[in-house]
């Protein structure tokens, strides 16, 4: 049987640069979204965001598992840096993803961690091992690390540093955590993409909407090429 690989974008404008690509769009209307059956060079792909936030991310990667039958799970979109290495428009793929707005540390528990819970989820290594041979390829810098979710814009110095000692993480953004936790628990492999839209300071508000377009469509073509590449 042959695998159906799901794409998630938390915003349209994540996903708009791969429904521009795919073929044989059928439009599902399904609990509150829309979900789009696609083939992209003979692959089957269901498309959808899930509109922003750990919730909603939540919701979205349960259905395009549990409703649509999808195997695999690719993340597209953007995220603001906290390590300075990190420059608008780089591609960072998540080793791990935690949650840096969970805290329950008055219980004596650290910070991003529940009972029966982690505070880190890796993702799939071998969709990793697929993301580097293809930036090799085409010759892209490809950074990897530790990606920070939480139901927060963060465009404060304080809060970054703390996020960045805490977590050990290069990136922030509001859905990966959560996708995190979700195909952890149903066993279904993982990748985390995102191009850096803004470096999560005080203009990080500016810079992402400025390079929320160009930067999602960089994410978007190298989610393609990895579908092409998947087994």
């Amino acid at each position: 049987m042959s695998s159906k690989i799901a794409i998630m974008g938390a915003m349209a404008e994540e996903i708009e640069p791969l429904l521009d690509k795919v073929e044989n769009i059928k439009k599902i209307e399904y609990a509150k979204n829309i979900y789009y059956e696609a083939t992209y060079r003979g692959r089957e792909v269901v498309i959808a965001y899930s509109k922003i936030g750990k919730v909603f991310a939540s919701l979205t990667a349960t259905i395009l598992i549990e409703k649509f039958g999808c195997d695999r799970l690719l993340f597209s979109g953007v995220a603001g840096a906290i390590n300075p290495d990190l420059k608008i428009e780089d591609l960072i793929i998540a080793s791990d993803l935690c949650q840096h707005d969970l805290d329950i540390t008055v219980f004596g528990h650290p910070f991003g961690y529940v009972p029966e819970g982690q505070v880190c989820i890796s993702t799939d290594k071998k969709l990793r091992e697929i993301a580097k041979e293809i930036a090799k390829a085409k010759g892209l810098e490809l950074k990897e690390g530790v990606i920070a979710t939480g139901d927060q814009f963060i465009s404060s110095k304080e809060r970054k540093k703390f996020i960045s000692s805490t977590f050990n993480a290069d990136a922030l953004e509001m859905e990966g955590g959560s996708v995190a936790v979700i195909c952890d628990a149903l066993e279904v492999p993982f990748f985390i993409l995102r191009a850096i839209s803004d470096s999560a300071d005080g203009s990080a508000d500016i810079d992402f909407d400025t390079f929320l377009e160009s930067s999602a469509k960089i994410s978007a073509d190298f989610i393609l090429d990895m579908v092409e590449k998947i087994e």
